[in-house]
């Protein structure tokens, strides 16, 4: 097994497409999907210990920025990763924190949706191929069981335009 290091994300550097997969709601068996387009703009920050992506979300509702904010522990070998909503500018997620191993990122946090306690999972599989793949699930079990509710398949950009506007 490869340790976990502050390059586990190099893999998203740069400018992608992004097709999104997103339950309507969550938690409640659910299974209407919804499916909308975005762009993200990722790079490294605090010399390399870091990164930042810009996101760009074309919801059928409206269009929204978001960004994820990911720093790695270099003594516990460890990422935590945050996600801020631009709809919600003064709230930062509660940090999923977690690694990589053989290959896949997996990584958890302790929330609340509506009211109740939650289990996060965020996982990065793919991230060798020119399409990597994130997914968020929840669990209402304390990760006994789990709810995919959201992928995100990414696709390199041609150019190095960055984010649409």
């Amino acid at each position: 097994m490869t340790p976990s290091s502050a390059h586990d994300f190099d893999f998203l550097h740069g400018h992608w497409h992004v097709s999104h997969r997103r339950l309507r709601e969550r938690l409640c068996g659910n299974a209407d999907w919804q499916s909308f387009d975005g762009s993200c703009s990722a790079q490294a920050i605090l010399g390399g210990g870091g990164n930042v992506d810009d996101n760009l979300l074309h919801l059928p509702a409206g269009s929204y920025r978001a960004a994820t904010l990911r720093t790695h522990d270099p003594q516990t070998g460890r990422w935590s990763i945050w996600w801020l909503d631009g709809r919600h500018p003064h709230r930062l997620d509660v940090p999923v924190v977690g690694a990589f191993e053989h290959g896949v990122g997996s990584f958890f946090a302790d929330d609340v949706l509506d009211g109740r306690a939650i289990r996060v999972r965020f996982r990065w599989t793919d991230t060798g191929t020119p399409s990597p793949c994130w997914e968020q699930a929840f669990s209402a079990d304390g990760g006994a069981h789990w709810e995919a509710n959201w992928t995100m398949r990414f696709r390199r950009m041609a150019t190095d335009a960055g984010p649409a506007r």
